[in-house]
């Protein structure tokens, strides 16, 4: 065995010192211990002898140790604790009842010894040190120093608080001795290295730590306060749980530990801070005079209602039903059990059985308030009316018999690996002696169910499984304090469901609602956490999600991104479909547009129904009918290819609507294009020996209109072979919608076409502009300039229009450029020349267009 403590080299000394045999043999006639040994408080022979330690007295104190002279015995000075007498008494109640039983060591008797630790460390050691050694102050003492070192006892049951159980399991496990403790919490005893022999019933302050880390967590508590008792049970325990609570994202505000014995100035300023503090509640992990202490201390003055969260140390101590300021604590403790026959033993005392034993007349004394040998002269003699039966304090109290079951099932573990090691199928053999540690390997493989039904085994750490009732203190109909059962956890169970609540809880106060305690509210979807600088991570600030982000949920850490195709609601808290935006058919700016379009388009219509009842007339025959109607027609056509820009954006709408648009335009031009140049011929052939026109006639002027076509029908053939316009979401113009419209593919044929068609149109305008001032009432260059002026004009401020605006409304600002330039061709061209023909057929003549003055309807 590995031996690591730091207490080894003191217990050795000590041994040495007290039981020394060396020194026996110096002086065989006068061998004696230097020590007086401690006398057990109960006792009883038998073939095997359990040792047992309970914290039955809570203080002793001892004189200044002056190292020159052996320290003075420990002297009690409070009364004795009932509960831990108990729990002595009911070790001796199992003791007897395995004795009256046939199928557990038959024809074995057992046999113990029960000692008092006073709660303190040298007490521990001391008795630990006497269950080690050959010396019996009880059965075999002897001066005779020449027996080998044999254990008195085979295991131990006990001790009941921490602190005293750690140094006895260090002295113990020197010498392999099991002990098995029925009250000692404390996770660091589930140390196999520092403690390899050591044993519970009794669940590791781990499993309760996480426990309550758990149910903390359960009830929305982020924000508390802790406080613990400055011992190893506290410390450790507390240590457990502020680990397990930072796991589970609970802040603690203050972490603080006291111990009764302290001065009054620690218990005040503790009070102070926990009046100062934010947090309302109090994780309290301490024993229970140390609680109760700070209980006390708070109730001097008034401070806002705290909700307890006791260990299982402190929540069913009926102490505490006296502390209406306890009222609505909650905490686990161990399930209530009953062990049949129990009551009837502690109950079964007379005076001249309580005379016996020194514990029990103490006792009797002390709950009578009477002396049974007359020796007091402070207390009166009892006088035999005293009545066991009628007592009401902790050790006539079964109804608590959690821990009382705790004894009762580690002294059953013990009886049992003692059978497993000297009992077969059919006899046991008590003549057979064995080894410390053979108990200590029988011990971890135990596994049995005891009277009253509790399964009893051990896991590697030698802990059992942890099985807690969740408490809570509440107020019966009488007006008094009484523990209720309101939920269980069981660490056997998977995780997440350990815990559960069975009934009602009654909080701080009596309110039903569960109480808030929180550093900052929680913070409400569509908002984060941001941590206030220098302050625990439950301290925070809700800060609103950036634009385009959400949080769906309370609390959230960090804000999300919506995908590319959403847009957060105005509360941030969901990502919405963007709306989808574009030139639909039922828009009021769509519709306007496409009235006027249908409105140009008649109005060719009607123009075209004019010029061809007219066909014959001067007016129409000398301004070329032919190209007339042609550009009549591809003026038709512009005005309609502007509806293919309306309406959702689709693969072939896209292609049609550009290709349309700067096919019929061309069209339109190369037809103004070749009046223009029919003028300028026109005027030329009047010329003396000119015989330009017959290189421009019909067929010339037909065959240029197609060559001008043609090229950007190659022009748009070209584009949409390469990379032709396509329907896209336009996600980057707004943040909040999606614009739904026509990518241009390639931007060099986008802009191929339009070129081409102000390419032309700058020509055309070159040209009418060079042959406006022709004196001829037949010259309509002058009108051709005018409109081509318009055109340009339109298709100039087209373009920064275009680029900068938003949306359907680039399409509308396209269609309005197409509308507006069309309506500019047909007005300037064809609208003199139909009021002419329609209100002032006198000057509809061939005469009159001869002239050399311009006409004034012109």
């Amino acid at each position: 065995m590995q031996i690591t403590s730091s207490l080894v080299p003191f217990v050795s000394v000590l041994w040495m010192t007290v039981f020394s045999p060396e020194r026996c043999k110096a002086n065989p006639v006068s061998c004696k211990l230097w020590v007086e040994p401690q006398m057990p408080s109960l006792s009883m022979n038998g073939d095997f002898i359990i040792g047992g330690i309970f914290t039955i007295h809570h203080y002793a104190n001892s004189a200044q140790n002056t190292y020159n002279r052996p320290p003075p015995q420990l002297q009690c000075f409070e009364s004795m604790d009932y509960r831990e007498l108990q729990f002595a008494r009911a070790m001796e109640f199992t003791v007897r009842e395995i004795n009256d039983r046939t199928d557990l060591l038959p024809g074995i008797t057992l046999g113990y010894q029960i000692y008092d630790s006073y709660a303190t460390v040298q007490m521990a050691i001391k008795v630990a040190l006497q269950f080690a050694s050959v010396v019996d102050p009880v059965f075999s003492y002897t001066n005779s120093c020449s027996k080998s070192i044999v254990p008195t006892v085979l295991a131990v049951v006990g001790d009941s608080a921490s602190g005293s159980s750690i140094p006895m399991a260090r002295t113990l496990g020197l010498f392999g001795i099991p002990q098995v403790s029925h009250y000692a919490t404390c996770a660091c005893l589930s140390d196999r290295r520092h403690f390899p022999t050591f044993f519970r019933t009794i669940p590791s302050d781990q499993h309760q730590a996480a426990a309550l880390a758990r149910m903390v967590k359960f009830f929305g508590w982020t924000w508390i306060g802790a406080v613990r008792s400055d011992n190893e049970y506290g410390n450790y325990g507390m240590a457990t749980f502020l680990k397990a609570a930072q796991e589970e994202g609970i802040c603690v505000e203050y972490s603080e530990a006291y111990l009764m014995t302290q001065p009054q100035r620690k218990l005040e300023r503790l009070a102070n801070i926990i009046r100062k503090s934010t947090a309302r509640v109090i994780v309290a992990f301490a024993h229970a005079g140390d609680i109760k202490s700070i209980i006390e201390e708070l109730a001097r003055q008034s401070l806002p209602p705290i909700q307890w969260i006791a260990s299982e140390s402190w929540i069913i101590h009926p102490d505490f039903l006296r502390l209406n300021m306890c009222a609505g604590a909650l905490g686990f403790g161990f399930p209530r059990v009953v062990i049949p026959g129990l009551r009837e033993f502690l109950l079964d005392l007379s005076p001249a059985q309580v005379l016996k034993s020194p514990l029990l007349t103490e006792f009797w004394e002390s709950s009578f308030s009477c002396s049974l040998k007359g020796s007091s002269e402070f207390l009166r003699q009892c006088d035999g009316s005293e009545d066991i039966h009628a007592l009401q304090n902790p050790y006539t109290d079964t109804s608590q018999l959690c821990i009382t079951n705790m004894v009762y099932k580690a002294t059953y573990a013990i009886a049992h690996a003692i059978y497993g090691i000297i009992c077969n199928e059919t006899q046991c053999d008590k003549t057979i002696t064995f080894a410390p540690w053979q108990m200590h390997n029988q011990l971890k493989r135990v596994n049995f169910t005891t009277k009253n039904g509790y399964q009893v085994n051990f896991d590697s750490n030698g802990d059992p499984e942890a099985v807690y009732e969740l408490i809570n203190l509440q107020f019966k109909k009488d007006g008094a304090l009484d523990f209720v059962t309101v939920g269980y956890y069981d660490s056997s169970k998977p995780r997440g469901q350990e815990f559960r609540i069975s009934s009602a809880i009654s909080w701080v106060g009596g309110q039903t609602e569960v109480p808030v305690s929180v550093c900052s509210e929680s913070c409400p979807p569509g908002t984060r956490k941001a941590v206030q600088k220098g302050r625990p991570v439950c301290c925070y600030d809700c800060v609103p999600c950036a634009e385009g982000e959400i949080s769906n949920r309370t609390d959230s850490l960090d804000c999300i991104h919506c995908p590319a195709d959403f847009w957060p609601n105005t509360k941030q808290d969901s990502c919405l479909p963007k709306p989808v935006e574009f030139l639909s058919w039922d828009d009021t700016l769509a519709i306007t547009l496409i009235v006027f379009s249908i409105t140009g388009a008649f109005l060719s219509l009607c123009v075209t129904a004019v010029f061809y009842k007219h066909r014959t007339s001067p007016i129409v025959r000398a301004n070329n009918s032919e190209l007339s109607f042609l550009l009549l027609f591809s003026l038709t056509l512009c005005f309609l290819c502007s509806l293919t820009f309306i309406g959702q954006p689709s693969e072939w709408s896209c292609m049609l609507r550009h290709t349309a648009f700067g096919i019929t335009f061309v069209l339109c031009i190369s037809c103004v294009l070749g009046k223009t140049i029919v003028v300028l011929m026109a005027f030329r052939a009047t010329l003396p020996g000119s015989n330009v026109m017959k290189w421009f006639g019909p067929p010339q002027q037909r065959i240029s209109v197609l060559a001008f076509t043609f090229i950007q029908i190659l022009i748009c053939v070209l584009w949409l072979k390469i990379s032709p316009p396509f329907p896209f979401k336009n996600l980057k113009h707004y943040k909040e919608k999606i614009i739904l419209e026509c990518g241009l593919g390639s931007a060099v044929g986008f802009w191929a076409v339009l070129g081409y068609i102000g390419f032309l149109a700058f020509l055309c305008f070159i040209l009418a502009f060079l042959a406006r001032k022709l004196p001829d009432n037949f010259n309509e260059a002058k009108f051709i300039t005018f409109s081509i002026l318009i055109f340009c004009a339109v298709w100039i401020t087209f373009i920064p229009a275009y680029v900068s605006s938003p949306g359907k409304f680039t399409v509308a600002v396209e269609v309005f450029a197409i509308l507006a330039s069309s309506f500019g061709l047909i007005l300037c061209i064809f609208a003199p020349k139909c009021f002419i023909i329609v209100f002032r057929p006198d000057q509809n003549i061939k005469k009159h267009f001869m002239a050399k003055v311009p006409s004034k309807a012109l």
